[in-house]
């Protein structure tokens, strides 16, 4: 993956907008109010750790990022394209492209090895074969498991498939990763490694990081902290 570290620091528009971003769900005859008018935004290179109770909205958070759901009211925009305006196939398209996502339960594949785990968002966009095993290759080493390609998931360690996961959601060179809980089933050295790890491909591959977490250790690897609060978003201490 091409070293874009010397970019991490240009400002200009910001890569991720959320503008009075609001999502309701009706449960029985009440309205829950997941999320109320959220304003957020994301330089290129953020890394940014968002903490908050259960039911806070952190995940409704994310689901709208990463597109997978659609606001009741307000936007989201990605390098300034409401995605409100994108069509069910184009959002795919953006996912597909744009976004890797990384989850507290790894998702991998058990009848996959670990080299084809990572390998698998290529096969979706379609690239030729030589070059799905040069990022292949090349990411697996970046994330330390360069001799471990060709193990099947249950023959890797918590730490070692949540590397996987990462190889794997970077693999496309997207400009924005989320993390859901990427260190809650991980004892905490692991997670300090995984989280090291994260950090340094932040830094140099100046993606958009965000990061949801119980997990206070987390908080000291975020260049800006959020909390979320029945709905509502508080940085630095003020919503």
């Amino acid at each position: 993956m091409e070293n874009t570290s010397q970019f991490c620091h240009e400002r200009g528009l910001p890569f991720l907008e959320a503008r009075a971003l609001s999502k309701t769900y009706q449960v029985g005859s009440s309205t829950v109010h997941a999320l109320r008018e959220v304003d957020f935004a994301a330089m290129q290179g953020d890394f940014v750790v968002i903490n908050g109770p259960s039911g806070s909205g952190k995940t409704t958070f994310l689901n709208l990022i990463s597109a997978i759901d659609r606001p009741s009211e307000g936007e989201v925009l990605i390098q300034g394209v409401s995605t409100n305006t994108l069509s069910e196939r184009q959002l795919a398209q953006l996912r597909k492209d744009k976004i890797g996502l990384i989850f507290q339960t790894f998702n991998l594949i058990p009848v996959l090895s670990a080299a084809e785990n990572a390998e698998y968002p290529l096969l979706l966009q379609r690239r030729p074969k030589i070059e799905r095993a040069e990022r292949v290759r090349s990411m697996l080493a970046e994330v330390g498991l360069g001799e471990l390609g060709r193990r099947r998931p249950n023959e890797l360690s918590g730490g070692q498939r949540q590397r996987i996961a990462i190889a794997r959601a970077l693999i496309t060179r997207p400009k924005l990763v989320l993390a859901d809980e990427p260190t809650a089933n991980l004892d905490s050295e692991t997670g300090a490694q995984v989280m090291d790890l994260m950090r340094k491909l932040n830094e140099e591959h100046c993606v958009v990081l965000l990061v949801v977490t119980h997990d206070p250790a987390v908080t000291k690897y975020a260049k800006r902290q959020i909390r979320i609060h029945d709905g509502r978003l508080i940085e630095g201490g003020q919503p």
